[in-house]
């Protein structure tokens, strides 16, 4: 049963961050680019965490993924501001 899931979050992740890469290339203006960027692609990278860890759920395995998880939780969020400061200022 853990397989399945673990499976289910890895492939709905891994279609998430897909989708997210697709609107990085696809919007037109910035502001659209930034938004498809960073909502898809939290929980996307989040759910491929998860499916990892179902996958091997031990505290070696889940210390790591959980550091990571933040880290994409926060770092997306400055790369967000940044690039949004980026092209207000170019203008």
């Amino acid at each position: 049963m853990t397989d399945i899931l673990a499976g289910t979050c890895l492939l709905l992740g891994a279609a998430l961050t897909f989708v997210a890469g697709i609107g990085l290339v696809r919007f037109p203006g910035t502001l659209a680019r930034m938004h498809a960027g960073s909502k898809p692609q939290v929980p996307g990278i989040l759910l491929v965490l998860v499916g990892m860890w179902l996958r091997e759920p031990t505290a070696a395995t889940g210390g790591p993924l959980l550091i990571v998880g933040c880290a994409q939780i926060i770092t997306v969020a400055v790369a967000t501001y940044v690039v949004g400061r980026a092209a207000y200022l170019s203008d």
